[in-house]
């Protein structure tokens, strides 16, 4: 029986942030298709020299598909490249579903996502205790692919959790715009293009600053944005510690079931 169709997170770029098995599924695959706007080539190195290598930039996605039902039918390993992790805003659903239509087996395996670089390069927890103990994963309205009725940008802001713009460079400053009423203008952004990469640019402001910056850098494409009272470089009057760490919490372990 031929191996399911493996979709692959390739992190935010970064050959060496690829999981231990990423890499492997690479290493075995005969036909490997990837995104090639975002990927750094390094992650390819870790392919097989006889693997057939698929540029998806210039294909669709009924053209994609097709080309993985082709090799699959074939008997060839497949695997599937995506941005970042499968679970955020990397098309996986609508692949599987035709692969289902299609009587394809298919796979996920995670990756490292590009907002966890991101924050990791700014050095900042995006969850600070008494601060902000919520993040919020988003994108906005685009001419594309519309957002549902029930899930706005003023909504997500009135909650002042920590927030994640994912696809949403291009409207940086009407989107300050739209957060300085709920997050205020002196709140910390920070704006990481191409996360782990060599092209990475990373720019630290406000709300009320950070368009001037992304707009004089000339970001366009491949940008995380992060808002938030969490990314502040100096510590937070308001913040506490957590108690799971707390000298005074019990420690001891309960045993629930039969399991500790």
């Amino acid at each position: 029986m031929t191996a399911a169709v493996q979709f692959v997170g390739a992190g935010p770029g970064a050959a060496d942030l690829l999981t231990v098995r990423a890499v492997r599924l690479l290493a075995d695959a005969d036909v490997v298709l990837y995104p090639g706007t975002y990927l750094d080539p390094s992650v390819l190195e870790n392919c097989s020299p006889a693997a057939e290598l698929v540029d998806t930039q210039d294909l669709d996605l009924d053209a994609i598909v097709d080309r993985i039902v082709t090799a699959h039918t074939a008997g060839r390993r497949v695997v599937r490249l995506v941005s970042g992790d499968p679970s955020l805003y990397s098309a996986v659903s609508e692949q599987t579903r035709r692969l289902d239509a299609a009587g394809v087996p298919w796979a996920l395996t995670p990756g490292v996502p590009a907002y966890a670089a991101a924050a990791a390069r700014v050095g900042r927890e995006l969850t600070v205790p008494l601060v902000a103990q919520s993040v919020v994963l988003t994108r906005t309205q685009q001419r594309s692919t519309q957002m549902p009725d029930t899930e706005s940008l003023a909504a997500f802001a009135a909650t002042r959790a920590t927030l994640v713009l994912h696809l949403a460079i291009t409207r940086i400053r009407p989107l300050m715009a739209e957060l300085a009423p709920s997050y205020g203008p002196q709140c910390p952004v920070a704006v990481v293009y191409r996360a782990s990469q060599p092209a990475e640019v990373v720019l630290v402001g406000t709300v009320a600053d950070i368009a001037d910056q992304v707009e004089a850098a000339g970001l366009r494409q491949a940008a995380v944005i992060l808002v938030g009272r969490a990314l502040a470089g100096r510590p937070d009057p308001c913040a506490g510690d957590s108690h799971l760490y707390d000298p005074a919490r019990d420690r001891s372990v309960k045993q629930v079931g039969g399991l500790r």
